[in-house]
């Protein structure tokens, strides 16, 4: 069985192609739905055998400084115009800076205990330090306008083409762990089969690690230089992308730094134990950007199956990069520990953070991962704000009456915020239930 192959574009099926989205059932404009603080919506709900071919994902979470001139319900029925490009003086917000870490993709074959795909939504397709930047890859695609690329919380669009096949059913949620509400587009597209999936098609895996910071034994030495050229023939200390058992295999990652020491970030080699591996493992590579498949640092590119997402010369200080092994995948038949030295030896004390995607055959992996709070991104250093000093003594009691009337009008505009989001997210309920029984009867017209 060959999954998403260029050579499967000739080969007429019997398969039955279906979609659930996130488009306005009432026929209306509104096609996104809300997820409110706290919650968890369910995207796809499907009865298998089947394939998720596709996830096509855009979003926007803001916070309101201050009360716009628009009441929050007058544009309750109609697309998002306000709330992705903040139009200064009539709406007054910006976007949460962190929130694709705060918004966790879940997906659940089986009724499998736990989830096998569990990763904050950003960097599950690439969006590192909650960062968006233009790049193409053979599974991952992100686009941006040029004013929300390379900032902090900027919407973008989000595309994977992994293929995900599930046996029994599949569940595709997103898990809003923000202490605001967040809008969500989405399609998931799949095919539907009328045969079993064959025993050596493996689930996808998707995990997330951190580090903040890496344990380094030297971060005040200059990378490169002759104090950091120590002897070491171990994974000890290393950072590690993966460590799974079972049998499958490793189709690659995407790794987030953000660099503290102002030079260069990489030289740590990655090392691949496979099985029963000591030392050394079965894969022993020569250095970061060499993972990566670029040399004498990382490059501005962004290939199918390797590039960099952002590029340090970019943003100073971050980098996105990425490696997909699809001709060349890593196999392993009882477990795999994936690693690379941060530094060479270990000795930067660097940010870190890593998506590793695998399939794996068997019960599909039940995964966890940090808290919230451990997982925001870190950020420039934001300078205390300017504190007001007193009127003249002329404006004094007016100033004074501004005030207390922008607080009548904040009330006025929170009051009606809440009873928007409140009908949004009972809408996204009754949604999230009509996708559900579109799927179901589109799985048994196909049989």
């Amino acid at each position: 069985m060959s999954l998403n192959s260029y050579l499967d574009l000739c080969r007429v099926r019997d398969r039955r192609t279906g979609r659930v989205s996130s488009w306005d059932q009432r026929g209306r404009n509104q096609d996104y739905w809300v997820v409110g603080p706290g919650e968890t919506r369910v995207l796809a709900d499907l009865e298998g055998p089947g394939i998720v071919t596709h996830l096509w994902m855009t979003q926007f979470c803001r916070r309101t400084l201050g009360p716009a001139l628009i009441d929050p319900l007058a544009s309750a029925g109609v697309a998002p115009v306000n709330e992705i490009a903040n139009a200064l003086g009539i709406t007054w917000e910006e976007p949460d800076p962190d929130y694709y870490r705060k918004v966790l993709l879940r997906v659940t074959y089986d009724d499998a205990p736990g989830p096998s795909v569990l990763v904050p939504l950003g960097d599950f397709f690439g969006v590192g330090n909650s960062m968006p930047a233009n790049y193409e890859s053979a599974f991952f695609t992100v686009t941006a306008k040029p004013e929300e690329a390379l900032r902090f919380g900027g919407s973008a669009s989000l595309n994977c083409y992994l293929p995900m096949p599930f046996r029994e059913r599949v569940r595709i949620e997103v898990v809003n762990e923000n202490d605001v509400p967040y809008a969500q587009y989405f399609h998931v597209d799949y095919e539907l089969l009328r045969e079993p999936i064959p025993d050596d098609i493996g689930y996808l895996h998707a995990s997330w690690t951190r580090s903040a910071p890496d344990s380094g034994w030297g971060p005040d030495l200059q990378v490169n230089s002759p104090e950091t050229n120590v002897a070491h023939l171990s994974d000890e200390g290393n950072y590690t992308i993966l460590d799974t058992a079972g049998r499958g295999h490793y189709v690659g990652c995407n790794l987030s730094v953000t660099h503290r020491q102002g030079s260069w970030w990489g030289e740590g080699d990655e090392m691949i134990f496979i099985d029963d591996d000591t030392w050394p493992p079965s894969l022993h590579g020569t250095g970061t950007e060499d993972y990566f498949n670029h040399a004498w640092g990382m490059q501005r590119q962004a290939y199918a199956y390797h590039g960099a997402i952002v590029h340090e010369g970019d943003v100073p200080g971050y980098a996105v990069s990425y490696r997909f092994h699809v001709v060349d995948p890593i196999r392993f038949a009882q477990r795999i520990r994936v690693s690379i030295e941060h530094g060479h030896a270990n000795h930067l004390s660097d940010d870190w953070a890593s998506t590793a995607y695998w399939y794996q055959v068997g019960d599909p992996a039940a995964l966890t991962i940090t808290p919230v709070n451990e997982r925001l991104p870190l950020r420039p250093e934001i300078s205390t704000p300017v504190q007001a000093s007193n009127p003249p003594n002329s404006l004094a009691a007016e100033v004074e009456a501004q005030r207390q009337a922008k607080t009548k009008r904040e009330r006025s505009h929170e009051e009606s915020y809440a009873k928007r989001i409140e009908e949004a997210t009972t809408r996204a309920a009754q949604q999230e239930a009509g996708n559900r029984a579109h799927a179901r009867d589109l799985r048994r017209r196909f049989g």
